[in-house]
């Protein structure tokens, strides 16, 4: 059993050990998780693949992710807020997604909510609450990395005040780590800093 420290993986590299349970993981791990992630668009996809994956485990989401895609127009933030009872209905009947009716709700009204932002306006609100990497040490084990931070409450409040569903303080802060917005890769993982 591990204590939360960096694992070897097949290639003998120290990764995270929660990078290691699968193949899919490893892959999204080494490849995505932790760097930087910019574009309305791209982070409209993050916020809602993570409301999405709230109560469930991330490999759920992962392994139906190009699933979301083509039920969600790319996560088109413009082409999604066009969407109709008749798409929901189409959504709640896709069997390539999670078909849960509240967190489809929220994403359909999240990307109207959006559409009406300034270009670039959802990038720089989320990034604004990035906090200094100079601040954060890096984590040695797994219990080294929180759930929640002041930064990630700060950023789901402003979000929430902007009419934003389903983000809350620990949505916001799992947004915050696979985005890039902080690097909570251990301190031996092969992937810390590859941001």
């Amino acid at each position: 059993m591990s204590d939360g420290a960096a694992l070897a993986g097949p290639d003998g590299a120290l990764r995270c050990p929660w990078g290691l349970s699968t193949e899919d993981y490893v892959t999204y791990h080494d490849k995505e998780w932790g760097r930087p992630v910019h574009g309305d668009d791209a982070l409209f996809e993050r916020l809602s693949l993570e409301a999405f994956q709230s109560g469930l485990s991330w490999i759920t989401i992962l392994r139906r992710r190009e699933g979301f895609r083509a039920a969600f127009a790319g996560f088109d933030i413009a082409k999604v807020a066009t969407f109709t009872d008749t798409d929901k209905d189409r959504l709640l009947a896709d069997p390539g997604i999670i078909r849960n009716r509240a967190k489809i709700d929220a994403t359909l009204a999240n990307a109207r909510v959006l559409a009406d932002w300034t270009p670039g306006e959802l990038d720089d609100l989320i990034w604004s609450h990035a906090p200094d990497p100079a601040t954060r040490p890096a984590p040695r084990t797994l219990s080294d990395v929180p759930a929640v931070t002041p930064e990630s409450t700060a950023l789901s409040k402003a979000l929430k005040k902007r009419g934003i569903r389903f983000v809350g303080p620990t949505t916001a802060y799992a947004l915050m780590q696979a985005c890039g917005l902080v690097d909570d890769h251990l301190e031996a993982c092969v992937a810390r800093g590859a941001g």
